[in-house]
């Protein structure tokens, strides 16, 4: 064999050597494999025993809560069977109490009506007329309740407001009398007035018709006279004869016939003044005229023009303490007696008069009502009508205001108590305050409580129809019921 044959034949024992070791080594890597393959399925098999236990175990406890609920759902069942049970059981008592409930009723209603002598229908309409009465009574005796203390604050109020506006004013007494008092400047003046034998004094009170008193003590003469009108023209003369100095029957004369010349203007002078101290303008001339001619009119002695001012003051004041229209309340006030100073001869009261008079005279129409209502005889439609009304009552009432003859004032209060004593069920009549006031006694079996407001009221309305006096007049109503009895 040549050289090269021997190179191939190791060349392929060579080759034959490293396949066998690759096949060797091949060998040991999947006998290394196939170990580790049978320790993870050996691995696996314990780990799925487990599970399986513990899936067994599960099962066996889920069994167990399933054979519980099953029992307690038979415990329910048996529960709600024996409720069942209790609830027919107690149904049939009620039952059976309602019908024990209903005889018993029906037998206390049968020996309530043996013993009353009443069906149940009788007592019911008995006792609901009871009880109807006992409400109305009741309810009257609240509305009594109510009024009685709206009242007593309403006049509180009302009379803190009219004392106030009163106590502002502070006018004087405004009472008049029929005789004027002229201060003279000496003593010497007194010869001259009488002149030589009386002559001088005898032409003055012969023309004027005003007599004039000469009293020695004192450094004055008066003139007396129930004529406010002739007692103001010979004042005047007289002043201008005192001032003149000269004194004698042709003085006389002329003096008086200058005063009674100059009565028209002092009139319009007395009225100008009049408005400008009740603070009212923008009067009409005529309205001016008529309020000058009131300086010589008195009621119950009191100075109507005077009268007037301060009633204009006082509801001004008022007016201002409520919230009014002031200057409304202010002129009303001041206008509503103007119907005064008309002659007699002209028919209507002198409210309605005056209130003509101011419609006449462009007055607003809230004017002319305060004027026509100041004695409610055409309904208030302001509340400056009642300020007027009672403004008119504070100056009138007011201490010293006006003056009364004491058989007048007897007179008038006995006729004050004749006239309420003659109301049915009145027992007796006391006037009080100065005939101010007048409590009525009832008898209390022929007037019950529900009936006092309407009889005072009966009462009031009566005195404004019948009865002329000053101011107002509080009528009192007292049912008075008592009850006694003898021990021993």
């Amino acid at each position: 064999m040549v050289p090269s044959e021997y190179g191939v034949v190791v060349a392929l024992l060579l080759v034959c050597l490293v396949a066998l070791i690759l096949v060797s080594i091949a060998r040991r890597e999947a006998a290394e494999q196939r170990a580790r393959a049978e320790s993870d399925v050996a691995e696996i098999k314990d780990e799925a025993r487990s599970l399986l236990a513990d899936a067994r175990r599960r099962v066996d406890e889920v069994v167990v809560r399933e054979r519980a609920v099953r029992a307690a759902e038979t415990e329910a069942v048996d529960r709600a069977h024996a409720l069942e049970v209790r609830a027919e059981a107690l149904h049939a008592a009620e039952v059976n109490l309602a019908e024990r409930i209903t005889a018993a009723e029906r037998s206390t209603l049968e020996t309530l009506e043996s013993i009353s002598g009443l069906s149940a229908d009788e007592a019911r309409a008995t006792l609901m007329s009871r009880l109807k009465d006992q409400v109305a009574n009741d309810g009257a005796s609240l509305v009594r309740r109510t009024e009685v203390k709206a009242r007593r604050t309403a006049e509180a109020r009302a009379r803190r407001i009219l004392s106030t506006a009163v106590q502002r004013v502070a006018g004087p007494t405004s009472a008049q009398s029929v005789v004027s008092v002229l201060s003279l400047p000496s003593e010497e003046m007194k010869g001259r007035i009488i002149g030589k034998e009386g002559r001088n004094i005898r032409a003055f009170e012969a023309l004027t018709g005003v007599n004039v008193l000469v009293d020695e003590s004192l450094d004055s003469v008066t003139l007396s006279s129930f004529d406010p009108e002739r007692r103001e023209v010979a004042q005047v003369a007289l002043e201008a004869l005192i001032a003149d100095g000269r004194i004698n029957p042709q003085r006389i004369e002329a003096a008086y016939a200058d005063a009674l010349a100059g009565a028209e203007d002092r009139t319009v002078a007395a009225g100008h003044v009049a408005a400008e101290r009740a603070g009212v303008g923008d009067l009409h001339p005529d309205l001016i005229t008529t309020l000058g001619r009131l300086r010589l009119r008195t009621s119950y002695g009191q100075n109507v023009l005077n009268h007037l001012v301060e009633c204009a003051q006082i509801a001004a004041v008022v007016a201002a303490e409520i919230g009014a229209d002031v200057g409304l309340a202010r002129r009303a006030a001041f206008l509503h007696d103007i119907g005064k100073a008309r002659p007699a001869e002209i028919e209507g009261t002198h409210a309605l008069i005056g209130a003509e008079l101011a419609r006449r005279a462009g007055e607003s129409a809230s004017v002319v009502n305060a004027i026509a209502a100041h004695h409610d005889e055409v309904p208030p439609e302001t509340v400056e009508a009642i300020l007027v009304q009672a403004a008119d009552a504070a100056s009138a009432a007011r201490p010293g205001a006006r003056r009364e003859e004491l058989d007048q004032y007897i007179e008038r209060v006995d006729r004050l108590e004749q006239l309420v004593v003659a109301h049915p069920g009145v027992r007796r009549a006391l006037a009080m305050s100065a005939g101010r006031e007048v409590r009525v006694v009832v008898e209390p079996s022929e007037v019950g409580d529900v009936d006092l407001p309407g009889l005072a009221v009966a009462i009031a309305r009566h005195i404004e129809a019948d009865l002329t006096y000053p101011g107002e007049i509080k009528v009192t109503v007292v049912r008075e019921i008592r009850a006694s009895a003898t021990a021993g």
